[in-house]
């Protein structure tokens, strides 16, 4: 087993090398190509050597510039293994100069360095490469989606990774178990699909089946195809799901044991209509780049509770502050109300403390857990009478019209209970009379009509008068992040 404290996350490969050698490690779902966790291991060696023969020294930065497949992982794995340091891109992102400048990364694989040959490290090469750095060493430099501005590169070391694949395991049922197929089409650039997704199939010496983009109908033909036991998905893949015809889904879906979300809340008339198709509870999660990321799940308590993101992981401590820091929230009956209604004494900013955190921003380490090792999310949120952590809002995304709070959600939630909208998002925007104003931006369905006039007087019957939207902007799409959170920054620079 590798050491949680002084290990290297390359150690996964290697030990499920040893535990199950011939076990298929990675289905490359594109070509067909499968790869047992021994020949992930031995491509995984060849890989670090190039690199090593290629120049690279410890610490040195990687980024990995490819698309969801083996040779991403047996990347990931190599570099580590040579002691350098991942900084994970999307090939096709606006932003990768910018991260690839930031992070000062030496070599890009998918560019100047090729990708990795799966067939390489026959029997006969040399033995597994010593681990050369772990514990407390930066693993991985992610960037964080820039939902509420700018990406930062967030510093996760070898024990923040490996921490969060123990805490995530020890859960029952457990999210991967040795015998899983596991569908990854989340990309394994961002820390989602990369940590409960890739890490844990390795940590538990399952299968990856890996899909490059994702399509429902695509999904569910893989799933039946490769008998997936359980998908790591976000909410816009279930949205798309349960777009499919019950017997759809059931029939593809007939042989997954588990169903997890993550990266955003999961509406909960999506997880209602995906259990009733296939019997199965959707199990959400909670958590940032910077918290490795995993901190809450509703797996903790055993039910799939709609509009709930769980309790915090066995090793992690959770709890709501003020800005200030200071320690807030009162649990309040969830029955009582079916939404957040304004009282303030009862939520906080999310904080959290524990081993899986992150080791600070990128290059300096600035901004990370306090003295006490305690970091403030920008989450707010608030306990319910089971203890449950319920997400109101982003602190960042917060509009204040005339001194009162309002909460984009809130906002959102009346604007899609229209049948008219296909996906909505409401911001602040600066007022002279009031502070900031609510703008609401709605795509509309293929095909359907609504004024802005119709949006405001529906708003007014069920939202208090500050909260209605001033303005309605018809739009064609939002811009979302890789795991489909709304892009608030960019979609507030838009239409102010």
């Amino acid at each position: 087993m590798v050491d949680i404290l002084t290990g290297n996350v390359a150690g996964l490969v290697a030990d499920a090398a040893v535990r199950v050698p011939g076990r298929v490690a990675f289905v490359d779902t594109g070509s067909g190509r499968t790869l047992t966790w021994a020949q992930a291991d031995r491509a995984v060696n060849a890989f670090a050597a190039r690199l090593t023969a290629a120049g690279l020294e410890e610490g040195d930065r990687v980024a990995i510039v490819l698309p969801n497949g083996p040779e991403f992982c047996v990347a990931l794995f190599g570099v580590l293994r040579a002691g350098g340091i991942v900084v994970p891109a999307a090939a096709q992102s606006p932003e990768l100069p910018r991260l690839l400048s930031d992070s000062g990364a030496r070599f890009v694989v998918g560019d100047d360095i090729e990708a990795p040959d799966l067939d390489a490290g026959p029997d006969g090469a040399p033995g597994p490469r010593p681990a050369t750095r772990g514990g407390e060493d930066i693993a991985v430099i992610c960037y964080t989606s820039g939902t509420a501005g700018v990406p930062r590169g967030v510093m996760l070391s070898h024990r923040a990774l490996l921490s969060n694949v123990d805490q995530c395991a020890q859960l029952k049922p457990a999210p991967v178990t040795a015998n899983d197929r596991v569908l990854l089409v989340v990309p394994l650039f961002h820390l989602y699909g990369l940590g409960p997704g890739l890490l844990q199939v390795a940590a538990a010496g399952a299968t990856a089946v890996l899909l490059e983009t994702f399509s429902a109908e695509r999904a569910l033909t893989v799933c039946a195809e490769h008998r997936v036991t359980a998908l790591v998905g976000v909410p816009a893949m279930y949205q798309a799901l349960s777009a499919a015809t019950p017997e759809r889904l059931a029939e593809g879906l007939s042989t997954v044991r588990l169903l997890t979300s993550g990266a955003a809340p999961l509406a909960p008339a999506i997880l209602s209509a995906i259990t009733h198709a296939t019997g199965l509870p959707v199990y959400e999660g909670y958590g940032l780049t910077e918290t490795g990321p995993v901190l809450t799940s509703t797996l903790v308590g055993g039910i799939a509770k709609a509009g709930s993101v769980g309790r915090p992981l066995p090793g992690v401590e959770l709890r709501l502050v003020d800005s200030d820091g200071r320690p807030v929230g009162v649990p309040s009956d969830p029955e009582e109300t079916e939404w957040f209604d304004g009282d303030e004494t009862e939520t906080g900013r999310v904080a959290a403390r524990g081993p899986n955190l992150f080791s600070g921003y990128w290059p300096d380490g600035a901004h990370g857990p306090d003295e006490d090792g305690w970091f403030r999310t920008g989450d707010v949120g608030y306990l319910d009478a089971d203890g449950d952590l319920r997400l109101v809002d982003r602190a960042n995304d917060l509009i204040i019209v005339n001194g009162f709070n309002v909460y984009p959600k809130e906002v959102e939630r009346v604007l899609d209970e229209l049948p008219q909208v296909a996906e909505s998002a409401a911001v602040g925007v600066p007022d002279e009379r009031t502070g900031e104003q609510v703008i609401a931006v709605v795509v509309l369905r293929d095909g359907a009509t609504l004024s802005e006039d119709e949006v405001r007087d529906h708003c007014a019957e069920r939202l208090a008068r500050f909260k209605v939207p001033r303005t309605v902007r018809f739009v064609d799409e939002l811009p979302h992040s890789a795991t489909g959170k709304v892009r608030r920054a960019s979609l507030r620079g838009s239409v102010a």
